[in-house]
């Protein structure tokens, strides 16, 4: 997998991850990236821009690894945590909208997010450059089927909270306790299945022209109503 630019391999330098191949900008003069690339005993190739454009489709700022494929995590690893935090991603699309959901719940302290297999955006180059290297921070496991998965926590003690236009108000809702938090698709938002098996809808006031948000910028929200509650006890 190739990862491009310079906070990212930054990022992934200092936690001293398995890099193949280092592909460098003829020219290439960032301090800190070359100090830390003293320390790694991959290969260099040196390449002038435009052979590095046809590498990646994306601003690379003369940077790219190549590294080992992001490695997912499993529900026994997020089950194993005291009353976590979960955000649930129903068929997301948009790898910019993953990684900034990615970078807000490692910023939060979100304890894992998980994504279907199918008809969804997996963790690739996009996600981990918009996620700013945070990748690795969170814990994101992959499931066969996200209604099955939902069942399956709700077993384990665990409120299931979706997102809707028609809801109750999110900031009435407690987020206390075993809690997972479902985001839907940007076009269609949250499945009428994994409606369905959802505990509570939660709907954010809308008070302009606009009667709908993003998809990271509505998890944010979420998120953070989510944490401020829970630090309060």
């Amino acid at each position: 997998m190739y990862v491009y630019g310079k906070n990212v391999a930054i990022e992934t330098l200092k936690k001293k991850k398995k890099i193949n191949k280092i592909i460098l900008y003829k020219n290439f003069k960032d301090e800190e990236v070359l100090n830390l690339l003293t320390r790694c005993d991959a290969k260099v190739k040196y390449l002038e821009k435009y052979e590095m454009d046809k590498i990646v489709n994306g601003l690379h700022q003369g940077i790219i690894l190549d590294v080992e494929d992001y490695k997912y995590a499993t529900m026994n690893e997020l089950l194993k945590i005291e009353n976590p935090l979960l955000v649930i991603l129903d068929h997301l699309e948009d790898p910019h909208n993953l990684g900034a959901i990615i970078r807000t719940c490692e910023a939060a302290g979100v304890d894992g997010i998980i994504i279907p297999k199918d008809r969804s955006v997996e963790v690739n180059a996009t996600v981990i450059k918009t996620s700013a290297g945070t990748v690795d921070d969170v814990k994101i496991v992959k499931v066969t089927n996200i209604v099955n998965e939902i069942n399956y926590l709700k077993k384990q003690g665990f409120w299931i909270v979706g997102t809707d236009m028609n809801g109750t108000n999110y900031k009435e809702i407690d987020y206390k306790g075993k809690m997972a938090i479902v985001i839907g698709n940007e076009g269609n938002g949250i499945s009428k299945l994994v409606k369905q098996n959802c505990d509570f809808m939660a709907t954010i006031p809308m008070n302009g022209k606009t009667n709908s948000l993003n998809a990271s910028v509505a998890a944010g929200i979420m998120i953070y109503e989510a944490v401020s509650q829970r630090e309060l006890g």
